[in-house]
């Protein structure tokens, strides 16, 4: 039972909101990441897209590639459509050993329209979700084929956002379909980090972990602003910033108990004149390895 830590380099480069990150490379992001220990990172857009290239990259760094993101569509695409859509990351990640792509549905989410209240997702029925659920798990089975994990990400402002959502996106799929388990979303949504968790355990593959300012929050909710108004105002921290709300300790405790060995990725999209990326990442950093040893994780070398 052994788990690695690894960052989104998000609060250096921040692919929704460019204008708050302009300042900052990716250069300088994966210097200071691998500064701080972590061991891995997550793809970001502006990394070499050529595979050696890539591979040549994180080895500078001395990073591996702990997944990434991958914008689906199959909501829209027949199935072999999409396959050859995200063949090429599919095949990508196979080869640079990375535990999982991170598939999100965005042919319909509004995530990254900051016009457009988060109040006005889409929410679609349980049957649609579970027959989104039922397409979704032949793709990921194809990835498995090909030697790459596919980890559907619930996410603020798109189809899958909340409990009920991620209920039925796992009630209608294969276990070929993993989850990855996002808390700062998850409480962003409404719904219980710990107990989705605790419901859904077996079929966690990939974990983030992002707390929430909570005064943040209930001024998005109470202004029925945007998913992004959010981010910009600071919804959104690393663990062990005395300012969130998620018990960690609780999430470490619970992985432990179901012995997750996998990757536990800090995430933290934040304007950095307020939260200097270095700084709140090394925050992260400490707090997840210290909490890790406490609760039984052991943490890979």
């Amino acid at each position: 039972m052994a788990i690695k830590i690894g960052i989104s380099l998000i609060a250096w480069q921040n692919d929704d909101l460019p204008d708050l990150t302009a300042a900052y490379t990716t250069e300088g992001a994966m210097q200071d990441a691998a500064r701080i220990g972590y061991q891995g990172v997550e793809r970001g857009r502006r990394m070499p897209a050529d595979t050696e290239g890539l591979r040549a990259y994180l080895d500078r760094y001395g990073v591996s590639l702990c997944g990434g993101w991958c914008s689906g569509n199959l909501m829209v695409n027949d199935l072999a459509t999409e396959k050859a859509a995200i063949r090429q990351q599919v095949e990508q990640f196979a080869a640079l050993n990375a535990p999982c792509i991170v598939y999100a549905e965005c042919s319909n989410t509004i995530q990254g329209d900051i016009a457009r209240p988060v109040s006005q997702r889409p929410k679609l029925t349980r049957d649609e979700v579970m027959a989104y659920g039922a397409k979704l798990s032949e793709l990921a089975k194809w990835s498995a084929d090909q030697g790459c994990v596919l980890s559907y990400h619930h996410h603020m402002g798109a189809m899958v956002q909340d409990a009920e959502d991620i209920d039925w996106l796992m009630e209608g799929s294969d276990p070929a379909l993993t989850l990855l388990y996002d808390t700062g979303h998850l409480h962003f949504a409404g719904a219980d980090p710990l107990a989705v968790l605790e419901k859904w355990g077996h079929r966690v593959h990939h974990v983030h972990c992002k707390d929430v300012r909570q005064s943040v929050l209930d001024w998005v909710r109470s202004e029925d602003r945007s998913f992004l108004d959010g981010v910009a105002a600071g919804v959104y921290s690393v663990p062990g910033d005395p300012e969130g709300c998620i018990d960690f300790m609780a999430i470490t405790k619970k992985l432990a108990a179901m012995d997750y060995n996998g990757w536990i990725v800090v995430e933290a999209e934040q304007d950095p004149a307020k939260a200097p990326p270095f700084e709140y990442s090394k925050i992260g950093y400490d707090h997840i390895r210290a909490i890790a040893a406490a609760s039984g994780l052991e943490i890979a070398q």
